[in-house]
């Protein structure tokens, strides 16, 4: 008797789409109610991930992984589709094969490409609505009062934001550090100088140096590196804070009637990014140590060990905007509503406030003339 083969794996793709019970038509995240919903006859389905007892979220070794020994339960081959403008690599499904990216509005022909990345540990699902998203992307162009009209109305009236899940290293790492340095201490002296052919009394400002050395330590628990290229860090850093407290472990149901960016900052150059910002903290902590009113801070030297991380995804509603040849992009927190964007100018708003702003000065001018 022929045994029946086991059916082949799920590809990453086919496991984000969720086929209704009742109709059969693929159902989406619900960031309001946080279950599967299906737009189409309306069932609702609860997803496992949000129960309170969902399994802690794993760490990576860091060395492991630059050398290829991670275990092969991590990675997963993914189709995604490179932008040829702004580089961005998006997933896309198995059935569409041309689309336009979403952090540009450029078309793009999608790759049919396998890649292995990392697989996501852990991402914080969609709490804001696309339709509160877009209000507050409004109410910010609304603020904006030199953004020209055209592309308010545009925005306004324009296609639905696209929820993006944007890829994110974080790293665990403790540090023990060693340090020379000079603690200073200051005092005033009284001199005699000359002012306006008078002698007067100045005190002036100086410091008292002496020796410092010392240690501190610290252990850095999930410092976030942004894994991509598609947005400038300027954007994202501005969506911040993300409360990672909340991190739910990676269920490829959250990601239903989503899309996924495939992140572009490698894992090493990710850690050099971490350590910078790991340096600047320890450099803080030995100012600190060495106290005084001033401190010189002449040698750092860190020890870095148990160094663990992950992959994890943040939400992020986006809109990209073409209007009068040239692309504007707007990106909304999908956890706290947060707006960052490209801001425009109305060059016509512009000169109309300067040449009121000369009248109305001309008009005071004229008034005070008239009444000296």
């Amino acid at each position: 008797m022929e045994e029946t083969p086991p059916p082949a794996p799920k590809s990453a793709n086919e496991e984000h789409r969720f086929p209704c019970d009742q109709c059969g038509s693929d159902m989406r995240f619900d960031p309001e109610h946080g279950v599967l919903s299906c737009d189409h006859c309306g069932f609702q389905a609860p997803t496992e991930g949000l129960s309170p007892t969902s399994p802690a979220i794993n760490e990576l070794d860091f060395r492991a992984a630059l050398d290829a020994q991670l275990p092969a339960a991590e990675t997963e081959e993914i189709r995604i589709a490179q932008c040829p403008n702004c580089g961005s690599q998006v997933e896309f499904d198995a059935d569409t094969h041309a689309a336009e990216c979403p952090f540009c509005a450029t078309p793009v022909v999608t790759d049919t490409g396998a890649h292995r990345h990392i697989k996501p540990k852990g991402l914080l699902p969609f709490a804001v609505e696309e339709r509160g998203a877009r209000g507050e992307m409004t109410k910010w162009l609304g603020r904006l009062w030199f953004a020209p009209n055209g592309l308010q109305e545009y925005a306004r009236k324009g296609r639905k934001m696209q929820g993006i899940y944007v890829p994110y290293w974080t790293f665990d790492a403790d540090t023990k550090s060693t340090y020379r340095g000079e603690h200073g201490t200051a005092y005033y002296v009284t001199r005699t100088v000359m002012r306006d052919g008078k002698q007067v009394q100045q005190r002036v400002r100086k410091v008292r140096w002496r020796p410092a050395s010392g240690r501190v330590a610290r252990f850095f628990d999930d410092v976030l590196v942004l894994a991509s290229r598609s947005l400038p860090k300027r954007y994202t850093d501005n969506l911040q804070p993300w409360d990672l407290s909340a991190l739910e472990p990676y269920r490829p149901e959250f990601l239903a009637g989503f899309r996924a960016e495939g992140y572009t900052v490698q894992l090493e150059e990710g850690y050099d990014e971490a350590r910078a910002h790991m340096d600047r903290v320890i450099l803080r902590d030995v100012r600190f140590d060495i106290g005084g009113d001033e401190q010189r801070v002449h040698q750092v030297n860190t020890t870095v060990s148990d160094v663990t991380f992950k992959h994890i995804l943040l939400p992020v509603w986006l809109a990209a905007y073409k209007y009068r040849g040239k692309t504007y992009r707007f990106v909304v927190n999908g956890r706290s509503g947060k707006v960052q964007g490209e801001r425009p100018w109305s060059v016509w708003k512009i000169t109309f406030a300067v040449i009121i702003g000369a009248i109305i000065a001309a008009g005071i001018g004229y008034f005070i003339a008239q009444n000296q």
